[in-house]
């Protein structure tokens, strides 16, 4: 039979183990959140962060700072907040999903190719629901971002160049 002191070294050792999401609170959002986080979701979505001065304000409200992919042209980070206007405050939780695991938007449009949805499609249905919601229940903010800019027009806005390879 194990002592008190050694189950307590096990109980605090499988504790220590558990992801942050699982020690945090257990809020409706806060798996989605940690999923946004581990993801990287402001890297790219946050105004600001691609300078490397993330904006608070800007928190998931997309960017204006693009990625320019040779011969293809140059996308922006879009507003992922529930905005109606500028971010995804139309769309649906399942159309939130859809995008995320195949890369594809309510519209058929394809998503950016710099857009890491080939990992993101191993989600599980769980999580993939999780993080919709967590996009979802984000304070609206208005953002509009620099519309794409296809292969020979000039971009009006900054953006990073990007080797996309086997292009």
């Amino acid at each position: 039979m194990l002592s008190l002191l050694t189950r307590a070294a096990v109980a605090a050792s499988l504790f220590a183990a558990m992801p942050a999401a699982a020690q945090q609170g257990r809020g409706p959002n806060d798996r989605g959140e940690y999923l946004s986080r581990i993801m990287d979701c402001g890297g790219c979505h946050t105004g600001g962060a691609l300078a490397g001065r993330p904006d608070p304000r800007l928190n998931l409200a997309g960017s204006d700072i693009g990625f320019g992919i040779p011969e293809v042209g140059v996308f922006y980070p879009p507003n992922l907040t529930p905005d109606r206007e500028t971010g995804l405050g139309t769309w649906s939780e399942a159309e939130i999903v859809r995008a995320v695991r195949t890369g594809v938007r309510p519209d058929g449009r394809v998503l950016a190719p710099v857009m890491p949805w080939h990992a993101y499609a191993a989600l599980t249905d769980a999580d993939a629901r999780a993080l919709a919601r967590y996009l979802r229940s984000l304070p609206p903010v208005r953002n509009a971002t620099p519309p794409m800019v296809g292969a020979g027009q000039t971009p009006t806005a900054p953006y990073l160049s990007v080797v996309i390879p086997g292009r």
